[in-house]
């Protein structure tokens, strides 16, 4: 009886040694080999999902910054180069390699491509306001056209008043067609549905929310109304003054609420890096001290070693 009752022991142990994971995107249960853990966050998912996850992404040329799939990651993870390339195949990997590096160019002020057909060439911008068209030169195909609508330079006009004229006179270029296809003004009135991104050019419509925009191509964070950068105003102090102010679409109490929560976590820091200070002066001296002691080691065994008889 007793050798049974450790024979039935033995089998469960075994049965347990090999525990199933569930997958929080296709919901199902895989043995740990099959499952991948993020490097930046501590989500687990299984190979076959985050591969899906991952093509599907590439494939719509969503590659600006690649984050875990899931939408409430605490540590809002990412997904970096090296990890898509182990993930998926090699076809898929240089894909994410073009588009990302077309996407970086594309997104430099200071560069852009040339927009005759077949030409291809990484042409120089000059610097300064990347809203404000800026006449550029390929030295490939001599082409002489605008940083903004890479259209023929147009040195009198806007961008939309050399569309116009242009589709007015029925003149039509190869380097002209991306924007006649896509025909939405660089200027917009205050209440169109679309425009385009003010860093990007990317055309974006709204059709309901706040003001306060993010372009999901550059992420560049925009009011809709004028088209101010909102970049580094954490507290949204454009909506107080100005001709845009009361537009956010919040109320007071939710502006108010939000403005708290951020210097919150703040103070929070301040207060965090004031309680430290004190433990990291007096932790100084000690880490000094270690570092002194382990350099005179160094030197006292490089000193032993050279005294040493050849």
């Amino acid at each position: 009886m007793a050798k049974s009752t450790s024979t039935a022991s033995i089998g469960c142990t075994d049965l347990a040694v090999d525990p199933l994971i569930s997958c929080k995107l296709c919901l199902m249960e895989h043995p740990l080999q099959d499952m991948h853990p993020m490097e930046q966050c501590s989500c687990i998912y299984c190979y076959t999902c985050l591969q899906q996850y991952l093509s599907i992404l590439i494939k719509e040329g969503s590659v600006a910054v690649v984050t875990c799939p899931d939408a409430m990651c605490k540590e809002e993870g990412k997904i970096g180069m090296n990890e898509i390339k182990r993930l998926v195949d090699k076809s898929t990997y240089d894909k994410y390699i073009k588009y990302k590096f077309e996407l970086e160019v594309d997104l430099d002020p200071n560069r852009t491509w040339c927009p005759e057909a077949g030409c291809e060439t990484i042409c120089h911008v000059c610097s300064g306001d990347a809203a404000k068209a800026k006449p550029v030169h390929c030295p490939t195909c001599g082409l002489h056209f605008c940083s903004l609508c890479k259209s023929k330079w147009h040195s009198n006009k806007t961008c939309d008043e050399f569309s116009k004229d242009s589709e007015a006179s029925g003149g039509s270029t190869s380097y002209h067609t991306r924007t006649n296809a896509i025909g939405i003004p660089f200027s917009s009135d205050e209440n169109a549905p679309i425009k385009r991104c003010p860093l990007c050019h990317v055309p974006i419509e709204r059709d309901e929310g706040c003001a306060q925009m993010m372009c999901k191509r550059c992420k560049h964070v925009f009011c809709w109304y004028c088209l101010a950068s909102l970049d580094d105003d954490f507290l949204l102090r454009h909506y107080d003054k100005g001709p845009c102010r009361d537009k956010l679409g919040h109320s007071r109490a939710s502006v108010i609420w939000h403005r708290t929560q951020v210097v919150g976590i703040f103070a929070g820091f301040g207060v965090l890096l004031l309680v430290a200070s004190p433990f990291l002066l007096l932790a100084a001296p000690c880490i000094l001290c270690c570092k002194c002691k382990v350099c005179r080691c160094c030197d006292d065994d490089d000193d032993g070693i050279s005294g040493l008889p050849s």
